[in-house]
């Protein structure tokens, strides 16, 4: 079945705050991004690209990306909402707020415009990173 899921994208958006200016483990980060992982794909089961993503689980193809903040983590999903990108927006519970974003595995060529502007998500940060919390 290799190359069956040849390329479907899935994107993961993570709040990098969560670790730089509020002091989250990274392995509690991660954790967000697995639980919104777990139900976008819960949400999504039955979409032809998820169940073809599914079906070759050693070839799927995600990209982690970080956003420095929640506001803009928000205003992320809601152009994804406007462009009618299917997502799911995880929001950590007992804190009530958002943490992490994945979308439904999609086509590369359909979905990743909305994700040029974004870098992938570094755990550790450099000496020469400028950080404002």
């Amino acid at each position: 079945m290799s190359g069956i899921v040849a390329g479907l994208v899935q994107y993961v958006v993570v709040r990098t705050d969560l670790l730089t200016c509020l002091s989250w483990p990274v392995g509690a980060v991660i954790a967000q991004a697995c639980h919104a992982t777990t139900a976008v794909t819960h949400l999504y089961h039955q979409d032809d690209n998820t169940q073809r993503y599914l079906a070759d689980l050693d070839n799927m193809h995600k990209v982690v990306l970080g956003v420095e903040s929640e506001t803009k983590l928000c205003n992320l999903s809601q152009k994804l909402k406007e462009a009618s990108v299917d997502h799911k927006l995880w929001i950590e519970q007992p804190e009530d707020f958002p943490t992490c974003l994945v979308t439904k595995p999609y086509p590369k060529e359909e979905i990743s415009r909305h994700f040029k502007k974004l870098k992938l998500f570094k755990a550790e940060l450099s000496s020469g990173d400028n950080i404002s919390c």
